[in-house]
């Protein structure tokens, strides 16, 4: 009786008391990770594992350890996979829309606890949060992100503004976009942001150049440009650092 009161039994009694996992593995394969999940410390799993304990979670009569190592060898690592296009999972082979959005929600609900995480302590006092919320939302993208972070004058930040996927643009309009929005939000400074694809993250002439003008133009309408910070999957550059603001 007390079995068919729960909501949400974790055993199946159709399979004779096994779970979902235990009825498609029948080597004991899952318990014996699912055991280590439980019971090891962060390096419990290796990178494939982790994938494939959560394909299995979503799709529990398969073997998923297959397609698992494929994505790794796909998108180069854990973190490459869970910050992978989402059209590029679902038709990745053997994946499919359910597949991609168990990998996808991982993702999502590590940026948005690094995110919330910055948004806890004046940001420039939690610089190194701030720059592991960058590195996890922006070392493995394919495409160049731009993005500014604005800040009220305790250096909290009230916006977190993508200005766009695609190549940094140069042009005056950029310049205004960004000044116009710190206008709207009432910041007092900024942070540029953005990602080199290629991994490295050594700013070149144009990205100096970007931000000296936005910098200027910041200054004139009574803000602070703080930092441009680059991301690359080999870390990340700081031009304040390298004394280029």
């Amino acid at each position: 009786m007390a079995d068919q009161t729960r909501l949400f039994p974790e055993r199946d009694p159709a399979a004779g008391g096994r779970t979902a996992f235990d009825s498609a593995d029948a080597s004991g394969h899952r318990a014996r990770l699912r055991k280590r999940l439980l019971e090891g410390g962060d390096d419990a799993l290796a990178d494939h594992e982790v994938i494939e304990y959560l394909l299995m979670v979503a799709r529990p009569r398969i073997d998923t350890k297959p397609i698992a190592r494929s994505l790794i060898q796909r998108f180069g690592n854990l973190v490459g996979v869970l910050n992978a296009d989402r059209q590029a999972l679902a038709l990745h082979p053997n994946m499919g829309e359910t597949s991609a959005a168990a990998l996808h929600i991982v993702g999502l609900a590590a940026r948005r606890m690094a995110r919330n995480t910055v948004r806890e302590q004046p940001v420039l006092s939690n610089w190194q949060a701030l720059l592991d919320y960058l590195h996890i939302d922006m070392a493995h993208l394919t495409v160049e992100r731009v993005r500014v972070l604005y800040l009220n004058t305790q250096n909290m930040l009230i916006l977190d503004h993508l200005v766009g996927d695609g190549t940094l643009d140069e042009s005056p309009i950029y310049t205004r976009e960004v000044i116009k929005k710190g206008l709207d939000v009432g910041a007092a400074a900024m942070i540029l942001v953005h990602n080199h694809p290629s991994g490295s993250p050594q700013p070149s002439r144009a990205d100096i150049q970007v931000t000296n003008r936005i910098s200027e133009a910041a200054r004139l309408m009574g803000m602070t440009v703080h930092d441009h910070i680059i991301i690359g999957r080999e870390g990340h550059t700081s031009l304040k650092a390298k004394g280029l603001i």
